[in-house]
């Protein structure tokens, strides 16, 4: 236990920071006036510093003793006065961070039992199996989970000898700035690492033999803040030769969200439906188009890639609209991210959520999990230790769901993605393997080297320059200056080494500063604790610490340590892939990595270095002691790193990512979205006559002298013409198809009932948006939608009651997107809807399970039952029993997760009932199908709501469409069963500011309609 002297120090610095800083409140109390300025500027705050080093490193009775202390021994000196107050409420702050701590670890508890069991739940279902299966052999699950190969023996390996291929590849990057060349890495939290990779893989894909066309889509930022090029809407990425047959990669940037200022990922989450139409337009314009060198039918995508949660998201979307394959790519998780902050204890459940949306990126990486055919990791250690938090995945049901289809036998309705390691790829194009070790380093360290150096990188000179002997090997560590680096247990494990001192030198490169006190909290407090070991260990000579370095001269650092027959280490204590220890081995060094996470995968492949215990100094110097002074060993390193880097290419990188997509789209449904042709309106008698009629006048009418056609008479005749066939055929039908409609009006009022029957409201609001929409642009060139909650035959009940025929819709969405129906073609469902939103129907395997599931723990039996009225073959419909207690969506999806199955959950009818769908059936994905398949933009379309509805009603409000909320048409809504605590709020879904969306306020007469239809420029 800490002694208290050490903390009145502390404490003590606290009021020295705080002095001169103070200015009189109006009670007449002091307050540190700079410290929310600091907090502001994100700057180094010397008060957060300390007071974080009291609460995070003493006991809370030596905390509680240090006030007892001041209160027996104070005085009336303002300082004692003020040293009294700070102990007592950093007493109280460090009790607050420890009930934090406590309450997040029984709730992560209590979430870790539930998830568990639901996994037994599942494989107990599973595990019934006949006894002649069961001989087989089912995977002992007691025995640790072996390597997840690369490519499995039943996979058919990636061949560019095979027939000919036309591949369309779709990649979506989302957030930050994404441009091919000039990339501004590191500018901000969101230009990082991914954008390059994510580049340089459509580049790669683009490049290998059978890929047509690669469009990385990303946002379209036109802000004054940022470049011009970002809001290009097109750019190409790679120019291909005229006999590759391939068209290239391009980034395509897709306009969503406020288009004048630059938006961080954490803002973006209400966007992204718009994000998504768009997206949506884009490859459906780009599928006709390469089409028609393809039998005139559309090319749809191969796969549909998203990296990050959001652009996960953006992706499972599109692959339920689209029918096509998913494939996510995490790149960092945030369930892993929250865990981890909850254990440092130092914000709330509440403040990390409101900071990082946390919550919603997570749902976000759920529904990924729920689309993906397949997961791209880097390392083993992200599939277990990282994905296997998630509801959505458990390693070991979706290897007994693997067992199960080879076998052929069935799984039950239960899915889960194929987790694939797939490491990164680097372009080596740029290496030279066989660089002398010699040579250019001499000239450097050479006494007279004024004349030889002018040729050698800046760099070198400016690494050297810090050491007494330049002639020993260098030991290089290269990352930010962040502490799951672990750079200080690696200066510690240097300086108490005498051996590894007098062997080589130590090389840090952190990042670039100019002010350490000007950086962040977290940079700030390791480089000074580089500094403070440095100066411990009397390193001077023996260290070299570089203030700048260019990203351009990172290769000429490798090269350097190689140079020397030096060393690369990477000391993280958790590293998720690390790509520096393979641009080490790229460059001939050997390399000493950590063995947590993806190095262990790595040096399996390269062979050319040791993994270490990041926590234990005597091991990381004892390695690094061993690959300098063992000539044999180092030399055997380089050979191996670069003989296999190959491995780690991108050629090889696309050969994988291709097989593994290959096997996966096996199992994928074959039926294609198809796009209905726009029908030629046939020629009518009369306007034969009129064709007749022109073709007459252009041999028989009057001519000017010059010999040309007198248009002035020929048109006064045609119009005499047209005018009196048209008044002849005045009362014609309108002959109906899909593609000629201008707009979609649809509307989506959930008017329920405080018993969940449909009221007269719902008749009056389809009668008003007619009116208006036939006021506005004319009957015949509007289509009219019905998506609503209710089965065919309650809507047709509904409208017997009403002016309205039911056959004046184009379509009829029901039972929350679970069917389709055309009025104007018959009343029966359209099966290829049916089958577009079939994939991971459990079907009858969730019947029965739901009613138990969505249950409240304390409920009756009788709280939930089955409406068999309402239910159909792509919707169970289950009645609620008034006061009964339910589950709420978010907590009834989570549970089916769990145990494998994947549904779309939807309360209604002023939640007195419960409707369970497909996952990709949903009232704004048959919007989407309907846009492709009649061809009409989403922008085209106006969807009417009230002020609130079921619980899909927040997906409804947002998108390229424009949304009419008519309010005061709803009484009762279903939105109390939608969040739960556990999950995001609605600012983190609708656009709090949106120019699509418009008001109608309580009364909503067809004139009200027609006057915001006309703020919206409909008219």
């Amino acid at each position: 236990m800490a002694g208290n002297e050490w903390i009145n120090g502390y404490l003590e610095a606290i009021l020295d920071v705080g002095s001169g800083n103070m200015k009189k409140r109006n009670d007449g109390k002091f307050k540190i006036a700079k410290f929310d300025q600091m907090k502001e500027d994100k700057l180094f705050s010397p008060i957060k510093y300390f007071v974080e080093e009291v609460t995070n490193s003493f006991d809370e009775s030596d905390l509680h003793k240090t006030w007892v202390k001041m209160i027996a021994t104070r005085n009336t000196r303002e300082r004692s006065n003020r040293l009294e107050n700070m102990c007592w409420r950093i007493w109280h702050l460090a009790r607050k961070k420890k009930q934090i701590a406590w309450d997040d670890a029984q709730r992560l508890a209590r979430r870790r039992l539930e998830r568990e069991q639901g996994r037994n739940d599942a494989a107990d279902d599973l595990s019934e199996l006949s006894e002649g299966e069961k001989e087989k052999g089912e995977p002992n699950q007691s025995e640790p989970v072996k390597d997840i190969a690369r490519i499995n023996s039943d996979m058919k390996l990636w061949s560019e000898d095979d027939k000919p291929r036309q591949l369309y590849i779709v990649l979506i990057s989302m957030h930050g700035l994404v441009r091919g060349e000039n990339m501004e890495l590191g500018r901000d939290s969101d230009t990082g690492g991914q954008v390059k990779y994510v580049v340089e893989l459509a580049r790669a894909l683009a490049n290998t033999k059978g890929v047509y066309r690669v469009d990385l889509l990303t946002r379209q930022i036109t802000s004054p803040e940022v470049d011009s090029s970002y809001g290009e809407p097109i750019e190409m990425l790679s120019c291909p030769s005229y006999d590759s047959g391939s068209c290239g990669a391009y980034i395509i940037r897709i306009p969503c969200g406020p288009q004048d200022r630059y938006v961080p990922k954490e803002s973006l989450w209400p966007w992204i439906p718009e994000f998504v139409d768009g997206a949506l337009n884009h490859i459906v314009n780009m599928a006709r188009a390469l089409g028609e060198v393809n039998e005139g039918k559309p090319t749809w995508p191969y796969v549909i890639h998203g990296h990050y949660a959001d652009a996960g998201e953006v992706a499972a979307h599109l692959s339920g609209a689209l029918n096509v394959p998913m494939v996510l790519t995490g790149h960092s998780l945030g369930r892993n991210k929250f865990e981890q902050l909850l254990k440092q204890g130092r914000h709330s459940k509440e403040h990390i959520n409101a900071t990082y949306k946390i919550m919603r990126r997570i749902e976000a990486e759920e529904l990924g999990l729920d689309a993906a055919e397949m997961v791209v990791t880097s390392t083993r250690q992200e599939i277990e230790e990282q994905w296997g938090l998630y509801d959505g995945f458990d390693i070991k049901l979706e290897r007994k769901l693997r067992v199960r289809r080879r076998r052929g036998v069935s799984c039950l309705g239960r899915y889960m993605p194929r987790m694939v390691v797939i490491p990164p790829g680097m372009d080596f194009s740029h290496v030279t393997a066989q660089d002398s070790l010699e040579g250019d380093l001499k000239s450097l360290i050479d006494s007279d080297r004024t004349q030889n150096k002018r040729n050698l990188p800046p760099i070198w000179s400016e690494i050297m320059r810090f050491f007494t002997n330049p002639h020993k090997p260098i030991i290089l560590a290269l990352s930010r200056p962040d502490p799951k680096k672990n750079v200080t247990t690696l200066l510690k494990a240097f300086g108490e080494c005498q051996p590894l001192r007098e062997l080589a030198n130590l090389t840090l490169i952190l990042g670039n500063r100019d002010d350490i006190g000007e950086m962040s909290d977290s940079s700030s407090s390791v480089l000074t604790n580089v500094l403070k070991l440095i100066d411990k260990y009397n390193l001077y000579g023996q260290v070299a610490y570089p203030k700048h370095h260019k990203q351009s001269e990172v290769p000429d650092i490798y090269r350097l340590a190689a140079k020397t027959k030096g060393v690369f280490i990477n000391p993280a204590l958790v590293e998720p892939f690390g790509l520096t220890v393979i641009e080490a081995a790229a460059y001939g060094l050997p390399v000493v990595a950590t063995k947590n996470g993806g190095p262990v995968d790595i040096l399996k492949v390269l062979n050319n270095g040791l993994l270490v215990d990041p926590h234990d100094q005597k091991a990381i110097a004892d390695a690094l002691l061993k690959l300098v002074s063992g000539k044999n060993l180092w030399t055997e390193c380089r050979k191996n790193g670069l003989k296999n880097i190959h491995s780690f290419s991108w050629p090889e990188h696309c050969r994988n990512y291709l097989s593994h997509i290959e096997h996966c789209r096996n199992r994928h449904p074959t039926s294609c979205l198809e796009i209905t042709p726009i029908p030629e309106e046939p020629m009518s008698e009369s306007l034969k006559d009129v064709e007749d009629l022109s073709l007459r006048f252009s041999i028989e009418g009057d001519y000017k002298l010059n010999g040309e056609l007198d248009a002035i008479n020929k048109q006064k005749k045609l119009i005499e013409a047209i005018t009196q066939m048209a008044s002849s055929n005045g009362n014609a039908s309108v002959t109906y198809s899909p593609g000629r409609r201008q707009m979609l009006f649809v509307i989506a009022t959930d008017c329920y009932s405080f018993n969940g029957q449909l009221t007269e409201t719902f008749q009056e609001i389809i009668k008003n948006v007619m009116k208006a929409g036939g006021q506005s642009l004319g009957l015949g060139r509007i289509g009219f939608v019905l998506a609503t909650s209710s089965s065919l035959q309650e809507i047709m009940e509904a409208l017997r009651c009403c002016q309205v025929n039911i056959e004046d819709f184009d379509a009829i969405i029901c039972n929350s997107g679970g069917e389709m129906y055309y009025p104007w073609r018959d009343m029966v469902v359209d099966v290829n809807y049916e089958a577009h939103v079939d994939y991971r129907w459990p079907g009858e395997n969730v019947r029965s399970m739901v009613m138990t599931l969505a249950r409240a723990e304390d409920g009756a039996e009788d709280d939930i039952s089955e409406y068999i009225k309402a239910s159909g073959s792509r919707c169970y419909s289950y009645s609620i029993k008034p006061g009964a207690k339910t589950r709420k969506v978010y907590d009834l999806r989570q549970r089916l997760r769990m145990r494998g199955l994947r549904c779309n959950i939807v309360h209604t009818h002023a939640a007195s009932r419960l409707n369970v769908t497909p996952l990709f059936a949903s009232r704004t994905q048959a919007l989407r199908y309907l846009s492709v398949r009649w061809g009409i933009d989403l922008s085209k379309m106006v969807v009417f709501v009230g002020g609130r509805g079921d619980t899909d009603y927040e997906d409804l409000l947002a998108g390229l469409h424009k949304t009419i909320v008519i309010r005061g048409s709803v009484e009762y809504g279903s939105e109390k069963l939608l969040h739960s605590e556990e999950s995001f709020k609605r600012e983190d879904v609708v656009p709090q500011e949106s120019s699509k969306i418009s008001f109608v306020e309580e009364n909503y007469e067809a004139r009200d309609i027609s006057a915001a239809l006309a703020a919206m420029g409909i008219k």
